[in-house]
C-alpha cells in the first residue's frame, strides 16, 4: 500500500512541475476556425511578405503597361509593407469571397477602395476610413437625361460586381441586377449594350468614365449613398493598429497626399 502512495505521489509532484513549466502562448483563432499562437503580425514578419487581395479597380488598384501593379491602394501597400520590412504581393480575387480569402489566409488584408459596410465590418477587423466615396449609377451618354433620378432607374437593368456596395444600393433601391465578377465587366456590360446601366464607386468613375477615358460614351448620373473605404484584415489582427499608425504618420509628413494627388483622389482623402 505505501508503495502505491509512493507511486502516486511522484506522478502527482511530476505533473505539476511539467504545468508550471508550460510557458506556451496561449492559442487563438485566427479567424479561420483553427488556433494559431502567434499574432498576424508575427505570421507576417515571419514569412517576408504581405498578401494583398485586390480586384482590377483604377485608380485604386491596376496594372501600368509593365503589368505592375499600381494606383492609390498599391502604392500606399507598398509602402506599409515596406515600413515593416516584408514585400508585398497582390493577388486578384473574387470579390464576393473576400471573407473566406482572407480567413483561408490565401490573403492577409483586403485593401481595394472597400467600402465600410456592415457585413464587412461585422466579418474583418477594418483601419480607420481614408477616402470618401459614393455608389453613383453610370448610363449611356446619350441617355442621361432621362435617368437622372432613382425612380426613373427603376426601369433599367443593371450590371453590378457581386459582392460590392454597388449590388448592396441595386437591392436596396429595388433594381433589376445581374452580377459580375468586378467593378470594370460591369462598365464592359453597359458599353456593349448588355446592360442598361451600372452601379460602380465615384472614384472609378471619375478615372475610367467621360471625355478623355476609355469610356468616352458613358457618364454618369444618381448618386445612390455617401460612404467610406478602409483596409479589412482578419478578426482580432494586430496588423489593424499597425496601419493605422501608418495612416497617420503618412498624412503627417504628406507623403499620403502625395500618392492621392498622384492618382487624383486627394478630394476623397480622409484625414487621419
Amino acid at each position: 500500500m505505501k508503495k502505491i502512495l509512493a507511486v502516486l505521489l511522484v506522478a502527482m509532484m511530476l505533473f505539476a512541475f511539467a504545468a508550471c513549466g508550460n510557458t506556451a502562448a496561449p492559442a487563438v483563432d485566427d479567424g479561420a476556425g483553427t488556433e494559431a499562437t502567434e499574432s498576424d503580425l508575427a505570421y507576417i514578419m515571419d514569412k517576408g511578405v504581405l498578401v494583398v487581395g485586390i480586384t482590377d479597380f483604377e485608380p485604386m488598384d491596376y496594372k501600368d503597361e509593365s503589368g505592375e501593379w499600381i494606383g492609390f491602394d498599391a502604392d500606399v501597400a507598398k509602402a506599409f509593407a515596406e515600413s515593416l520590412g516584408v514585400a508585398v504581393e497582390f493577388v486578384e480575387i473574387d470579390w464576393d469571397n473576400k471573407i473566406a480569402e482572407l480567413n483561408s489566409k490565401t490573403i492577409d488584408c483586403v485593401w481595394n477602395g472597400m467600402t465600410l459596410t456592415d457585413e464587412v465590418t461585422s466579418s474583418m477587423d477594418c483601419s480607420n476610413a481614408y477616402c470618401n466615396n459614393q455608389q453613383i449609377v453610370i448610363v449611356p451618354a446619350d441617355k442621361a437625361e432621362q435617368y437622372n433620378s432613382v425612380e426613373a432607374c427603376k426601369d433599367l437593368t443593371f450590371a453590378v460586381e457581386a459582392g460590392s456596395a454597388g449590388q448592396a444600393q441595386a437591392e436596396e433601391n429595388g433594381f433589376n441586377y445581374t452580377e459580375v465578377k468586378d467593378q470594370a465587366s460591369a462598365l464592359m456590360e453597359v458599353a456593349s449594350g448588355t446592360s442598361d446601366a451600372a452601379i460602380i464607386d465615384s472614384l472609378m468613375a471619375a478615372a475610367m468614365v467621360g471625355e478623355g477615358t476609355g469610356y468616352a460614351q458613358l457618364t454618369y448620373t444618381v448618386g445612390l449613398n455617401d460612404e467610406e473605404y478602409g483596409v479589412g484584415f482578419r478578426q482580432g489582427s494586430d496588423l489593424v493598429e499597425k496601419l493605422n499608425a501608418f495612416f497617420q504618420s503618412a498624412y503627417a509628413d504628406g507623403s499620403l497626399m502625395k500618392f492621392a494627388e498622384t492618382y487624383k483622389v486627394q478630394a476623397a482623402l480622409i484625414e487621419q
